[in-house]
């Protein structure tokens, strides 16, 4: 599951790039729960929330239906 988790983010890293942001894979627990650490400017935005649970959380349960949850852990400003 981790090949399709990291080629669902590989899909969404350009839009947060474009605006000075990334995502990195932390971890994916056996229940289906994967969690990920937004950097950049992406760390310390308003819509980090948003942008989780409306973009990054909605493709991957598409792309991947184990997928029951997106948690972000350890917000960073670089």
């Amino acid at each position: 599951m981790k090949d399709k988790v990291m080629a669902v983010l590989d899909e969404i890293r350009p839009s947060l790039k474009a605006d000075g942001g990334d995502v990195e894979l932390v971890d994916i627990t056996e229940d289906g729960v994967v969690k990920v650490r937004l950097t950049g400017s992406c760390g310390g935005c308003p819509f980090a929330t948003m942008t989780l649970k409306g973009g990054i959380e909605r493709m991957l349960k598409q792309a991947i239906p184990q997928v029951k949850e997106v948690l972000a852990v350890g917000l960073t400003q670089e």
